[in-house]
């Protein structure tokens, strides 16, 4: 299936059902589908033909979402630029897409300008308001109708995404439709849907709340959009709306959780509360589960085999905090999906058993085809014919993945191998501390020592000393902390990640190694 025919799903069974709600803006259904014809109209009778790209840098908005439609509907491919990206990503990640046509939110005019002339291939600039010359109104303007259908293509780019880029320049992802297939149906078999879904889309729309958006379209899905993760806002965007479904990454979930008044509000809509792109600690989530009930679920995942190569089910969570439970559930990343063979891996190609440590590697149609355009990168990560996360883990007896650390953040002290991840859950459950990052950094002794630097909460205080102490006294001294720095905010990268790679660049000036 096309992109667009799991909108177009939602839409022939809920046509008069609301589709997007932004702010005073409300769109029916019937009407985002007449929309969408028309920008794949536009777009045609302006030469942009299928497998050709579309990048959309915006806000979240309804616009956004339209254009989207749109753009899938010419089986144009869609490169997502994120609002929050520095120009020179931006840049980076336009001219290694190759766009030919780039629609943009007015708010970054000044950004655009510099792109017009650092981005040669974009032929066409649309902009997302109404007005002007250049305005979306203006583009469209003139096209009437249904778009001519365009037939499938199962080797057709669809999008091309961008990794993260907090360790360098984003790589481009390639996906092909198979790709988004299935990641939907591992999805909708995780969290089945028999309801009429509210999805509260607050993240960025340009990674895991835009995959949510678009999965859900298949369901009559209402997105309520939210220009930003304002906690208290959404706090009040759930009980307002009656939402069902909500993606967060960890921070902002720290961030409710902190909140005054986040006991204030009537959560009982609420039927799935998905987290991802990097692990809670377990006291948080314990937490959380207390304040918003039985709908934390847990997704594994990157852009190269995206949302769900593992799940943590609500019902997981349950198990692991009820009497008798496991409460050791609650640091996994759940079981592989249906569609997805997961396994651990050492560095010879063998697959372990369980409990023994290794990468996660991943086997499925939900694996890109390549990174764009860089067969070297590709054949770096498909090694015996896996897709090579990164990540360290081990598997138990029923199944359950353990995440321990991403493979490049490990640290050899004093000739033992440390993973910052055991102790970062270890800093996270101290009722001060908001988030944190541990790093290795250069020491004469060790070769690296183990550093912790923290945000604390608003208003909240901790010494060096007592969580020291903390981490001693779960982990042993091997791999507590020899020192702590705190710092007012910690670097994140466009998706609320923290930036290790900043932080620890602090720390190795003038080294001639880093590790």
């Amino acid at each position: 299936m096309r992109f667009i025919d799991f909108f177009d799903r939602g839409a022939a069974r809920y046509p008069d059902r609301l589709c997007l709600v932004d702010g005073g803006i409300q769109r029916t259904y019937r009407e985002v589908e007449k929309t969408s014809h028309v920008v794949a109209l536009a777009l045609q009778a302006a030469g942009f033909e299928p497998g050709m790209k579309a990048g959309i840098y915006s806000r979240n908005s309804a616009r956004l979402l339209e254009c989207l439609l749109g753009v899938f509907r010419a089986a144009v491919a869609w490169v997502p630029l994120n609002a929050r990206s520095t120009s020179a990503e931006l840049m980076h990640v336009i001219n290694l897409a190759e766009c030919d046509v780039l629609f943009y939110d007015d708010k970054f005019v000044d950004t655009v300008a510099e792109l017009r002339k650092a981005c040669p291939n974009v032929k066409r600039f649309v902009s997302l308001s109404d007005d002007g010359p250049e305005g979306f109104h203006t583009f469209i303007a003139g096209h009437e109708g249904l778009a001519p259908d365009v037939p499938e293509d199962d080797e057709r780019l669809t999008a091309v995404y961008s990794t993260g880029g907090t360790t360098g320049l984003p790589k481009g992802i390639a996906w092909r439709a198979r790709v988004f297939e299935v990641m939907t149906a591992n999805f909708f078999t995780a969290l089945p849907c028999d309801f009429a879904p509210v999805h509260l889309a607050v993240a960025p729309l340009t990674h895991a709340a835009g995959g949510l958006a678009l999965m859900l379209f298949a369901e009559g899905a209402t997105q309520i959009i939210l220009p930003q993760a304002d906690p208290l806002e959404i706090m009040r965007s759930i009980e307002k709306h009656r939402v069902t479904h909500l993606f967060l990454p960890p921070t902002v979930i720290y961030m409710m959780l902190s909140h005054p008044q986040v006991r204030e509000f009537d959560y009982s809509s609420m039927k799935y509360f998905v987290y991802t792109a990097a692990p809670m600690s377990a006291d948080k989530l314990r937490q959380a589960l207390d304040i918003f009930g039985p709908v934390m679920a847990q997704f594994f995942g990157q852009t190269e085999a995206p949302l769900a190569c593992t799940v943590l089910t609500p019902k997981d969570h349950l198990r692991a905090v009820s009497p008798g439970g496991n409460e050791d559930l609650l640091k996994s990343c759940g079981r592989s999906t249906l569609f997805t063979r997961v396994e651990i891996m050492d560095s010879d190609g063998k697959i372990l058993a369980n409990h023994e440590r290794g990468e996660i590697v991943v086997k499925s149609n939900l694996v890109m085809p390549g990174y764009y355009k860089d067969p070297a990168a590709t054949a770096a990560v498909s090694e015996f014919g896996w897709h090579h996360t990164g990540d360290i883990a081990y598997r138990d007896d029923e199944g359950y993945f353990y995440i321990v650390d991403r493979k490049k953040d490990m640290i050899i002290s004093g000739g033992f191998n440390v993973f910052p991840s055991e102790i970062e859950r270890v800093l996270w459950a101290h009722p001060a501390v908001q988030d944190c990052a541990v790093i290795g950094v250069p020491d004469p002794k060790w070769g690296e020592a183990v550093k912790a630097v923290i945000e604390l909460k608003p208003g909240a205080s901790a010494t060096e000393e007592e969580l020291i102490r903390l981490c001693k006294a779960e982990l042993g001294s091997v791999k507590a902390p020899k020192t702590i720095e705190f710092w007012p905010v910690l670097p994140r990268s466009p998706v609320g990640k923290v930036k290790k790679a900043d932080i620890r660049s602090k720390y190795w000036v003038g080294e001639d190694r880093l590790v």
